[in-house]
């Protein structure tokens, strides 16, 4: 089908523009470029270079891709930014989102598929965290992709879109042609990575006293490609609700400061450092139901994977994307 990719040359959205294309579908970007780039961008795929809040230069775009369903990455997705300037994220995160919804209905698209987040559930009272559990967001960042996922159900409802929101954690790893280059870098294996680069002297450790195997914390982890995979199933006829996508089992930040050690063959010294408030010990998504409903399987769980994969990539890429 014809599919329309906002956020298509960001991290995530590059590797499932990518996949949609292997797959046989049709794929155009609708990209600012605030944080994406525009080398990451498969050539296959058609490009605008456009905001959500252009509403006419959106509808227009989605009408010459003839659209038939939207992939919704784009956002913006740093926690510690979203408790300093939540008017950002309510501003690009839900009033943008509404005007791509607006527009999906304006030209009768009929599948939409939103990127969100486990951070919608704030700090659960369980792991594994199933789709049951409430959503209880404690950052405007999860709140924002609660909110979306609250205006979904009313379009849905009311207009007929059909929809499918796909919850998870950390992404990690790279195909061979995309890999992460984010402006501000705050996640930990690209970190731990840099210092085997020779681009940071340490990564740090935040908090050796949790409750847990190792004393650090547990993060669930999902290659790039699995992620992709996940939302091309769900843009088959009558596919319809929430998801988490997860490995279930989860690594501490020692396991991948460990691995990328295995994997570069390189030492990457850690320091140490106080617990950052509000980590929890252990966050991990079940995925079972997409599984279950959808039919999909993680091909690449295991860590070793996801770092490798990083490696070969940021070893070819030192200076990640040219522009």
């Amino acid at each position: 089908m014809n599919a329309f990719v906002t956020g298509g040359a960001g991290y995530i959205g590059s590797v499932c523009v990518e996949e949609l294309i292997k797959a046989g579908h049709n794929v155009t970007v609708y990209d600012n470029l605030s944080e994406g780039h525009r080398s990451a961008v498969d050539p296959r795929a058609g490009f605008v270079r456009g905001d959500l809040n252009e509403e006419e230069r959106l509808i227009q775009a989605l009408q010459a891709a003839k659209a038939e369903a939207i992939l919704h990455f784009a956002a913006n997705a740093l926690v510690g930014e979203s408790m300093a300037n939540p008017g950002k994220y309510f501003r690009n995160n839900v009033a943008s989102g509404l005007n791509l919804l607006e527009a999906a209905v304006a030209v009768g698209i009929r599948k939409f598929v939103f990127s969100s987040s486990c951070a919608v559930y704030g700090a659960p009272e369980c792991v594994p965290l199933t789709e049951e559990l409430p959503a209880r967001p404690v950052n405007p960042y999860g709140e924002s992709k609660w909110m979306f996922e609250k205006m979904l159900q009313w379009y849905q409802r009311i207009h007929g879109l059909e929809f499918v929101v796909f919850r998870y954690f950390n992404a990690a790893g790279a195909s061979d042609r995309c890999g992460e280059h984010h402006r501000i870098e705050t996640h930990l294996i690209p970190n731990v990575l840099k210092v085997a680069l020779g681009r940071a002297p340490h990564c740090e450790i935040f908090g050796t006293d949790y409750p847990t195997a190792d004393g650090t914390c547990i993060r669930d982890y999902i290659h790039l490609v699995d992620l992709a995979q996940a939302h091309i199933l769900a843009l088959e006829p009558g596919k319809q609700g929430f998801y988490n996508l997860g490995n279930g089992e989860g690594f501490s930040v020692r396991d991948v400061i460990q691995m990328c050690e295995k994997v570069t063959g390189k030492p990457i010294p850690a320091l140490e450092k106080p617990r950052r408030h509000g980590d929890p010990p252990r966050l991990v998504a079940s995925a079972n139901k997409a599984t279950k409903e959808l039919g999909w399987t993680p091909k690449y769980p295991q860590l070793q994977d996801m770092v490798a994969s990083a490696w070969r990539w940021d070893s070819h890429h030192p200076d990640g994307y040219p522009d």
